[in-house]
């Protein structure tokens, strides 16, 4: 099992998202959405290859993956590391994944 590593963006876009769901869906929603976020991080520790290359492949960026969130508009992006799992952001199904920066 590797660990999962957030980068800042994707500790920044995790809050942000949390934040949004308590704010407009009430604190029930936003806990089920870290646990939905929880879950999924311990799936990419423990299979890194789960997530699918699709989108980066079609952004040119080598070894990109995608793993979506469980009962949200929303997915991981990520890098599978020697040693770890490096996520670099948290994206919403509807952002525009070409003006999505993923370089800290």
């Amino acid at each position: 099992m590797k660990s999962v590593q957030l980068r800042p963006a994707a500790r920044q876009d995790r809050r942000q998202q949390i934040t949004y769901y308590a704010q407009s869906a009430g604190e029930p929603i936003a806990q089920a959405l870290l646990d939905a976020l929880r879950d999924a991080q311990e799936q990419m520790a423990r299979n890194p290859g789960i997530g699918s290359p699709r989108l980066g492949q079609e952004l040119g960026v080598e070894g990109l993956r995608t793993w979506s969130i469980k009962n949200f508009p929303l997915a991981y992006w990520y890098f599978e590391r020697e040693t770890e799992v490096d996520v670099v952001r948290l994206i919403g199904h509807r952002q525009d994944p070409a003006r999505v920066e993923i370089n800290d």
